[in-house]
């Protein structure tokens, strides 16, 4: 089971935490964020560092990002 970072429980801008979570994964290893919106800002930073990700969109107010070290 993939670890799993839900951003809606973190009081403050999570960016620190997400970025901490995800250089923690082993290659091929995958994060699973839950955010209360699409992070679109988060995707060119993912990018650069070396990581893939896939969004899916659960509900209106719930979005799923899985984050993998490339």
């Amino acid at each position: 089971m993939a670890p799993t970072l839900d951003v809606r429980e973190i009081p403050g801008e999570p960016f620190g935490d997400i970025l901490a979570a995800a250089t923690d994964l082993d290659d091929g290893e995958t994060l699973v964020l839950v955010n209360g919106f699409e992070p679109e800002p988060l995707y060119a930073v993912l990018t650069a560092r070396g990581f893939a990700y896939e969004t899916e969109r659960i509900a209106d107010d719930e979005w799923r990002v899985h984050i993998t070290r490339a």
